[in-house]
């Protein structure tokens, strides 16, 4: 009997992926057991992983760099040999403000007497990273114009109503969640600054991938057929019944949808088309040097020995020839050549 492999995830659109291989045979297929294991955080989640209570996980890359890093604590043995989605994040502030944040950031932070307090799910998330970059950009200093607190994403959309935040950037499908349920109204996708950015991937303890390469070429395999399905509008309906199973992550049906390919939501998820399967080092060294840039890094560590100790995409691309699950011809390229040039250093 073999032992199962163990999976955490979170209540997110993001675990599409893992959901649909489940769901639809495609570890079964391959002959993998596995057992999912639905997390209240990221922390959580990481702890677990840490500890050898789970042995992959969809997980934030600036996560995985950070507890790799010993950042959080002691130094995790973690790669990330596979990406997983790109796109989905959502920057929400509460239903009775009307700001225009996107015309003049720092006038409407000033106009608050206090720094208004956002959500973020993890300090050392994309959902962090990407909100100081784009508040940097309007300039304003994230660090002094506004507090961060960190909020699970379940439980984003009660802190926004309960007044706990101001506002929040979080994954697919709480911005839309806040949004229908009047709470709070969306004000842009993270898309919308970075373009396709790489949101969550998959992280393996290291321990576990070095005692189980077999099974870790076949979990992959599994989890780029299942991208595919979540790429598919017309398969979308049925992902979002999926993903809003009440015997696992019992996610609002309507509002995961609009996240999906073909939906309405003002940030849809990408997840196999335009490389979002490649856990490419010039994106691991992009949360790594934002990470330094807001004095999370010392200097003296060399992040690009980093980002290729985590970040394994030759284990990626060892699946992609074998199984035949390249990139489809309306992939975008421009990103994957500095990519696989990258790869190649």
């Amino acid at each position: 009997m073999t032992t199962p492999i163990r999976i955490g995830l979170l209540r997110l659109v993001d675990s599409a992926p893992v959901v649909v291989a489940d769901a639809l045979g495609f570890f079964a297929d391959l002959g993998l057991e596995v057992e999912l294991s639905v997390e209240p955080s990221w922390a959580n989640t990481m702890d677990k992983l840490g500890y050898g209570l789970l042995d992959a996980a969809v997980m934030l890359p600036p996560l995985a760099l950070a507890a790799a890093l010993g950042l959080r604590g002691p130094k995790v043995d973690l790669i990330v040999p596979m990406g997983l989605t790109q796109g989905g994040n959502a920057i929400v502030v509460g239903a009775g403000i009307d700001p225009i944040p996107g015309q003049d950031v720092v006038g409407w932070l000033q106009a608050h007497p206090e720094p208004p307090r956002f959500g973020v799910v993890h300090r050392f998330s994309t959902h962090n990273l990407l909100l100081r970059y784009w508040l940097a950009l309007g300039g304003a200093d994230p660090d002094r114009d506004i507090e961060t607190v960190v909020v699970p994403p379940e439980q984003m959309v009660a802190a926004l109503r309960d007044g706990r935040v101001t506002g929040f950037c979080a994954g697919a499908p709480w911005g839309d969640v806040a949004q229908a349920a009047g709470v709070g109204r969306v004000v842009l996708g993270t898309s919308s600054i970075w373009p396709f950015h790489p949101e969550k991937c998959l992280a393996v303890h290291g321990g576990w991938a070095a005692a189980n390469a077999e099974s870790l070429h076949l979990l992959i395999a599994a989890l780029l057929r299942a991208q595919l399905v979540c790429d598919s509008a017309s398969d979308a309906p049925e992902v979002a019944r999926m993903l809003a199973d009440p015997n696992l992550l019992a996610l609002p049906e309507a509002e995961s949808r609009s996240a999906l390919p073909g939906g309405n939501g003002v940030e849809r998820i990408h997840f196999h088309a335009a490389g979002a399967w490649l856990p490419a080092i010039p994106h691991a060294l992009w949360f790594l040097r934002e990470m330094r840039r807001w004095g999370w890094i010392a200097d003296t560590v060399d992040l690009p020995a980093v980002a290729r100790a985590v970040y394994r995409p030759d284990i990626l691309v060892k699946v992609l020839g074998a199984e035949g699950l390249g990139p489809r011809q309306e992939a975008s390229t421009s990103g994957l050549r500095a990519s696989l040039t990258e790869m190649a250093v």
